[in-house]
């Protein structure tokens, strides 16, 4: 029986990923890294420090270490959501059937504690989750499964009895390695991808999502 629901944040509660995109060209092209768009397409769902640290050990640069290349495109990200806060269709109709339907909310995001923070605020949603867990600290992040772990103990929730709501493949193999029920809203270019069969419900939009859904 489900008894919780557990959100991911950037690009299924708030439009980030562009920003993000635009935040890692900027800032990895300022140091001489070769990236392009795609590239950062390509690792959608990772958390920032080890995106930062392949292109250090693959192409390196000098000047600012790590963390703080990573601080930087933070510090842009953050800004970008605070002017233009974009919140994804269907946030709070997601949100309000999570709780006719009796549920536990909670949030597992790769991003930093910083940034969830700023964009809960920008959005004004902070209150409807009981719990938010980063994965900025552990060991490994998406698609290890153990922000989405974390997240079902601290709710006192057995993972099973938890659905997941994603954007990315690599948040839905994160979910999916925890035994949760999974829906996903796959970015639309790339939503006709063979891989997203694995879910458990694949949606457009949050707006079609249904407490069916939810609890099947």
């Amino acid at each position: 029986m489900i008894q919780a629901a557990i959100f991911d944040m950037d690009g299924l509660l708030v439009d980030s990923e562009p920003f993000w995109q635009d935040a890692e060209l900027a800032v990895f092209q300022s140091l001489g890294v070769k990236i392009t768009r795609q590239d950062t397409i390509d690792t959608t769902g990772i958390r920032i420090d080890q995106i930062v640290k392949h292109y250090y050990k693959t192409q390196g640069w000098e000047g600012p270490s790590c963390e703080e290349v990573c601080d930087m495109i933070l510090d842009k990200v953050i800004e970008l959501v605070s002017i233009h806060k974009p919140m994804k269709p269907g946030v709070m109709h997601a949100l309000t059937l999570c709780k006719e339907a009796n549920l536990r909310i909670a949030l597992a995001s790769s991003s930093p504690l910083k940034l969830i923070n700023a964009t809960l605020d920008a959005l004004d949603i902070g209150a409807w989750f009981e719990q938010c867990h980063s994965a900025e600290h552990l060991k490994y992040g998406k698609p290890h499964p153990e922000v989405y772990l974390n997240a079902a103990e601290g709710l006192g929730i057995d993972p099973q009895n938890c659905v997941a709501l994603e954007d990315s493949f690599t948040g839905l193999l994160a979910a999916k390695a925890a035994q949760m029920r999974t829906i996903v809203v796959p970015e639309h270019e790339v939503a006709t991808q063979e891989r997203w069969v694995i879910s458990d419900v694949k949606l457009t939009s949050l707006d079609e999502l249904s407490i069916k859904m939810l609890e099947a």
